[in-house]
């Protein structure tokens, strides 16, 4: 499977609002259908002298072979989230990146908001509903997965805070809080701390007992909203 490709631009050009582009990788081309803000970005500079790399889905049909490229691996892997879908092909999948950026359909699909995702040519409503059913709870994992990776980085570079947070996990447990929840806490503490959000929370003068208190309160508080 090809899962992305180097090479120099040698031609571009769009047909009936699809937009493809021509790469020279190794003195092959391939001819690739990409999305309107990576088509205008290359057009926009002079890159064709230049190496760019885009992330590849590859479709193969009956009666076609089709590659579909994008700048980034998160764009790449929604296309394919979306393509798993039933009734959803892949220019519906182009057509919701063409008219929104990632985080807009991300974010549309985590608030429920039905009226963004149905504004796009050929989605009707039970299109979006099975839209926003089939990707709301991956959406929300990744994001997890995301700020809990970020929260693993601040940490290893922060020891004091690191081991303040390793006893602050122990304790919630014991306290019989559930483990996925306190895990899912952590990443919102880091960023109050960052953004000084929390006035007991002041990175330099952290203590283990301040960050209990802040922990236990949002934690009985906002249970829900942490998963289970």
């Amino acid at each position: 499977m090809i899962s992305w490709v180097k090479g120099k631009l040698v031609s571009s050009w769009q047909t009936n609002n699809k937009f493809y582009i021509l790469i020279n990788c190794q003195g092959l081309g391939y001819e690739i259908q990409t999305i309107e803000s990576v088509f205008n970005e290359l057009n926009s500079k002079n890159v064709s002298d230049k190496e760019i790399i885009l992330w590849l889905k590859h479709i193969k049909k009956e009666d076609s072979d089709s590659l579909f490229g994008f700048f980034t691996k998160d764009q790449r892997d929604f296309f394919i989230q979306i393509l798993n879908i039933k009734g959803i092909g892949s220019q519906i999948g182009i057509a919701l990146l063409n008219k929104f950026t990632l985080n807009q359909i991300i974010n549309a699909i985590s608030n429920n908001d039905k009226k963004l995702i149905s504004s796009v040519q050929g989605i009707g409503q039970k299109m979006t509903d099975r839209i926003i059913l089939e990707l709301k709870s991956k959406v929300f994992t990744q994001q997890i997965e995301k700020e809990n990776l970020k929260t693993n980085n601040f940490l290893e570079e922060n020891k004091e805070l690191n081991s303040i947070f390793e006893d602050l996990e122990l304790t919630l447990q014991s306290l019989n809080y559930p483990n996925k929840k306190i895990k899912n806490l952590f990443p919102k503490l880091i960023n109050d701390i960052k953004d000084n959000k929390i006035a007991t929370l002041e990175i330099n003068s952290i203590s283990f007992e301040s960050l209990l208190k802040e922990a236990m309160n949002y934690l009985d508080k906002n249970s829900s909203n942490l998963g289970q």
